[in-house]
This record gives structure tokens, C-alpha cells and sequence, in this order.
């Protein structure tokens, strides 16, 4: 029979200390939950397929994750950019879809009724007057 090991648990933050390479600018983190980044998905697609794309094929080229930092963060930048638009034009109609998420096990078919005031919002607002192409 073994001897059970306890668990030890360590309360200091990890960083990792290696810089990146020199060539890729920084970005910022996308500053969202997996119930956020789950709300605006579908728009996220849309919105940022040229993005995503390129980002994509480059992986599909070469499987060395450095090889694809630069489209990387650019689709990263471009899920900020429609994040911070989808805040300032249907903030309440966003919180209340992502919240909804959270709150049912990331269910869609447990938020239709938010997520239909959502869809209409982001119509009403960033399709019509082409800040959002979908």
C-alpha cells in the first residue's frame, strides 16, 4: 500500500519571466470571461474573421506558436476593439446575456429572451450604421 502524499499549494502568482521576442508588439489581455467572450462570440466571428483567418492559415503553415504571434494579437486586438463597442452601445442588453450565460451553465437555449434583446440592440445599433459588418 502507498503512502498518500498531501497537496501542497504555493500562494505566490506566476510569471513568466521569458520576454517575447522583440518583434511582436504587446497587446493587452481581452479583459473578458469565457460567459462575455461567449455572448458576443457569433459578433466576435464576424467581426474579426479577417483576423481569425489569417491567424488560422498561419498555424496551418507552421505549428511553431511563435511562428503566429503577430496575426495572434491582432485578432485579439480586434475582439477588444468589438467588446469595448458592444459596452458602449448595448451595455445593459450585453450584461444581461452574459450574466444569463453565467448563471445556466453557458446554456443558449436558457437565454434566448436576452439574447434576442442583444441581437436587436447590435442590429439597431452597430450593424445599421456600419460599425459592426455581419
Amino acid at each position: 500500500m502507498s503512502a498518500q502524499q498531501e497537496a501542497t499549494f504555493t500562494h505566490t502568482k506566476f510569471v513568466d519571466p521569458t520576454p517575447l521576442p522583440g518583434s511582436v508588439p504587446k497587446v493587452d489581455e481581452v479583459g473578458a470571461t469565457s460567459a462575455p467572450l461567449k455572448s458576443a462570440s457569433f459578433f466576435i466571428g464576424a467581426y474579426c474573421k479577417p483576423y481569425n483567418d489569417d491567424f488560422m492559415l498561419c498555424k496551418n503553415e507552421n505549428n511553431d506558436p511563435e511562428h503566429c504571434l503577430k496575426e495572434g494579437r491582432k485578432a485579439t486586438r480586434c475582439a477588444i476593439d468589438l467588446i469595448r463597442k458592444l459596452r458602449e452601445n448595448c451595455g445593459k442588453e450585453f450584461d444581461a446575456h452574459w450574466q444569463c450565460l453565467e448563471n445556466n451553465n453557458q446554456e443558449f437555449y436558457a437565454c434566448r429572451k436576452p439574447e434576442k434583446t442583444f441581437n436587436t440592440c447590435v442590429f439597431e445599433k452597430l450593424v445599421r450604421i456600419n460599425i459592426l459588418t455581419c
